[in-house]
């Protein structure tokens, strides 16, 4: 569910065509209509990879250390952000996912860095208080 109320189903499948490429697919329902992002293999060195179980299934990379694991809330969320900012949420059949990946990596990347200084945050405060043995966990 997004801040408007509007609630979204998703799913995620490998899939393969006759002779086309491996992709990973994230499809995305709106009131049982589907928009499907596609990410599809790239030749090798072409910065566009799948899993094809050679990671966990779902996710895709670039190349230069950047992995988005579709199968994540937070990655989801993330996608429908930038689908309904750029407006290809509606009647949109299929959306290139490639397109999305970088404004997707660092909407995710940014959330994950301020967890990161909030629990250092937790963790030199609970350093910080008078009484608190070596080792012990953050508490209140």
């Amino acid at each position: 569910m997004v801040a408007d109320g509007t609630v979204y189903r998703w799913t995620v499948r490998h899939k393969h065509a006759d002779r086309d490429a491996c992709r990973e697919v994230l499809s995305l329902y709106r009131d049982g209509v589907p928009t499907r992002i596609v990410f599809r293999a790239g030749e090798v060195g072409s910065g566009r990879y799948v899993s094809d179980g050679y990671w966990y299934a779902g996710c895709v990379l670039d190349g230069r250390g950047n992995l988005l694991n579709l199968r994540e809330p937070r990655v989801v969320r993330a996608v429908v952000d930038e689908v309904e900012r750029r407006g290809l949420l509606a009647g949109r059949g299929e959306v290139d996912g490639w397109e999305l990946f970088r404004p997707v990596v660092e909407v995710v990347d940014a959330v994950e860095g301020a967890r990161a200084a909030t629990a250092a945050d937790v963790s030199r405060a609970a350093a910080a208080t008078p009484g608190v043995r070596p080792g012990c966990p953050p508490g209140p």
